[in-house]
């Protein structure tokens, strides 16, 4: 886990009590990721990126061009088998190039990411029909939004023994707003 002081790394894993001090640490008492260290007793370093520690996927949450090409080459040295973009272009282009290029997974932010734009399409219609749904119904209606990015990453990210997720995001994603201007007469 990182933020912009550092990262920590804990090699006894993240449970669920950890995970819950470092979601209160973060989200209520907007502190700082060396608090977890201290109270946990692991490593925290200092202004540096987490990509150096060997890791089997890597999450880029944070700020664009966070993974450039010598830290992909790191996790890419290091076995990583994937990288899912949780923020907007974390991943400069020539990073995604290599990581694509060693035919390991590369989930863009336009398909990763797109839960948070997803609820906010979800809230906005139970405010436009006045009702609320429930918690579960809700967290189908976004399983089945996620799924159908995933489908449409599959459908048109297909290439000789690998799957394009940005290909596959970036095809998928024209195909339903051309499909919306043919539906609404524009072409």
């Amino acid at each position: 886990m990182s933020d912009s002081s550092g990262f920590i790394h804990d090699p006894d894993g993240i449970n669920e009590e950890k995970l819950s001090f470092i979601m209160d640490l973060k989200n209520r008492k907007r502190a700082r990721i060396f608090e977890y260290a201290e109270k946990y007793k692991c490593d925290f370093y200092k202004d540096q990126r987490p990509w150096g520690i060997p890791c089997d996927l890597a999450f880029p949450c944070a700020t664009q061009n966070e993974i450039d090409k010598t830290a992909a080459e790191i996790l890419l040295k290091n076995n990583c088998m994937g990288i899912a973009e949780g923020a907007n272009m974390p991943t400069r282009t020539d990073a995604v190039e290599l990581i694509q290029k060693a035919k390991k997974l590369f989930a863009p932010g336009k398909a990763s990411n797109a839960g948070g734009v997803a609820v906010s399409g979800l809230e906005m219609t139970q405010n436009r029909i006045r009702m609320n749904w429930s918690r579960e119904k809700l967290e189908r209606n976004l399983k089945e939004i996620i799924r159908k990015i995933h489908d449409q990453c599959l459908k048109h990210g297909q290439e000789k023994g690998y799957i394009n997720y940005v290909k596959g995001a970036n095809i998928g994603g024209f195909v339903k707003v051309s499909e919306a201007m043919l539906d609404y007469g524009l072409i």
